[in-house]
Parts: C-alpha cells; sequence; structure tokens
C-alpha cells in the first residue's frame, strides 16, 4: 500500500527536509516487509490570493486534486481526532487488508483546511492540540507513520 503525504507549502533544504527524508527511508525500508511502499511526499505551492479564505479554498482543491487517486485521504486538522500509535497502526492495517491501494494525509496551508477539503473528507486527525508549524507537521507524520509499520512488522523501534 501506498502511503502519501500531501502538502502546501514546500520544506527548503536544511534539518528539516534531512529528517522527513530519514523517516521516509527506513519507512521504505521496513515497509516492503509490511506490504508498503516508499513513503511519497508531495508538495504544493502556497495559495497566493489575497484573501485567506480564497487561499484555503484555492488549497484546498488542489490539495484534493493532488490526491484523488487515493482510494482513503485522511485530513489533519487542529480540530480532528486523536489517535494514538498504535491505533494508527490498527487503521493502515484495516486499509491495507481491506484492499486499499493509497492513504493519502493531507496538509493544508498556513490558514488551515478549506471547507471543500473538509466536507469531501471522511477522515479528519490531528497530531496536536497544539498549532505546529507545517514542515514540523510533516516530521512528526512521517514519524509516527514509520512507527506504525515498526508496530505492524513487531520491530523493536515501538516500546509501550
Amino acid at each position: 500500500m501506498q502511503l502519501t503525504i500531501v502538502a502546501v507549502g514546500r520544506l527548503k533544504s536544511g534539518p528539516e527536509r534531512e529528517l522527513i527524508e530519514r523517516y521516509s527511508e527506513l519507512l521504505g525500508g521496513l515497509g516492503r516487509s509490511c506490504s508498503f511502499k516508499p513513503l511519497n511526499i508531495i508538495e504544493l505551492p502556497e495559495g497566493r490570493a489575497p484573501q485567506a479564505s480564497l487561499r484555503r479554498q484555492d488549497e484546498a482543491q488542489r490539495l484534493l486534486a493532488a490526491s484523488s487517486e487515493a482510494g482513503r485521504r485522511v485530513l489533519l486538522d487542529e480540530r480532528g481526532a486523536e489517535m494514538t500509535s498504535k491505533q494508527l497502526a490498527g487503521f493502515l492495517s484495516i486499509e491495507r487488508d481491506g484492499g486499499t491501494r493509497e492513504i493519502a494525509f493531507l496538509i493544508g496551508g498556513a490558514d488551515g483546511q478549506g471547507d471543500v477539503a473538509k466536507a469531501e473528507v471522511k477522515k479528519t486527525l490531528t497530531l496536536s492540540r497544539f498549532t505546529l508549524p507545517h514542515g514540523l507537521t510533516r516530521i512528526i507524520l512521517a514519524e509516527q507513520l514509520y512507527r506504525a509499520v515498526t508496530i505492524l512488522a513487531r520491530h523493536p523501534y515501538h516500546r509501550s
């Protein structure tokens, strides 16, 4: 199964990009043993509209378009449901075993998620009730996806 992060904005070269690439490589290596493909990351340009509502609308439409092939989409939003690492692993396992070919995790821009994305995507998660920088959100999500795969592979990385 393909795991994809679709995010508004680009990570610059440096520690943030290096860290997400590290988790992506780790997931790609271990994921094969659990039928997961390497992590796919799609970065979209930030909206340029003068008003936040128009930027959210534009970015939401582009997030949905970029993830249109995914069998399941998950919206990341501070008002979403909380999930433990083991629950995320269970969710991925159920989707994989149920035949889902791709799950896309959608991260909006600085102005938040647009209404069209909120209306169309059935599952919304939060990584924290804190407002997180979008680059850090990607890193945390990539680490949690890797952690979920280690749980499924019974790898000792996750200890609880």
